[in-house]
């Protein structure tokens, strides 16, 4: 599945023809580089590695420099294999924003935002149990019952409960693509993608 490494930059919104406001995400995707060809004789599999954004070099290892130096790139901050890709490539060579189309649909891959430790009612949904009178102290936002004593005398993996909250690695699925501004090599999508400002992204067809 080919695509791109991007950079979430924000939202906004546009009007479409029939004077819809259109709520959308604005990516920065590429130039990437093909920073390493994997195959099955030497790898076992088959990849298209791509790099995106410039890395310092004082803060690039001297394995990496070798690495990138084979491609004869600068070094990059983010690394991202794709598997059938469906162009070929020569390392060395640039993808750029034109490698998408407005109108085709595309999958986007990024890590949410982090919400630390928080309660059942911001992490699952739960109503919060009992009354607010009548004697109640301080069991407004209490998960309640998590399981009963003598049998099963435990409590089931899976058990909806407090505990840390995004961060997680998401895929928003068919994303349309509204508009693709060659020039600045940003892609507008509809609809929202996960992380935030600035995060990665990976964008396939």
């Amino acid at each position: 599945m080919s695509g791109l490494i991007g950079k979430k930059i924000g939202m906004t919104s546009i009007f479409d023809e029939n004077g819809k406001n259109l709520p959308c995400t604005v990516i920065e995707a590429g130039p990437c580089v093909v920073t390493q060809l994997k195959t099955v004789e030497v790898d076992g599999y088959n990849a298209v590695q791509l790099g995106f954004t410039d890395k310092n070099d004082k803060h690039t290892t001297k394995a990496e420099a070798g690495h990138f130096k084979k491609s004869k790139a600068s070094a990059k901050q983010k690394l991202i294999e794709f598997k059938n890709f469906e162009q070929d490539l020569n390392l060395g060579d640039q993808l750029t924003v034109e490698h998408f189309t407005e109108g085709e649909f595309v999958d986007v891959s990024g890590t949410s935002k982090g919400k630390g430790f928080q309660g059942v009612v911001k992490r699952h949904g739960f109503a919060g149990v009992g009354q607010a009178t009548h004697g109640q102290h301080n069991r407004l936002r209490a998960p309640g019952s998590i399981g009963a004593a003598s049998y099963p005398a435990r409590v089931f993996k899976g058990m909806k409960m407090a505990g840390r909250m995004g961060n997680d690695k998401i895929t928003i699925q068919n994303l349309r693509v509204l508009k693709v501004v060659a020039d600045k090599n940003l892609l507008v999508l509809k609809g929202c993608v996960p992380g935030h400002k600035n995060s990665f992204v990976i964008i396939r067809k």
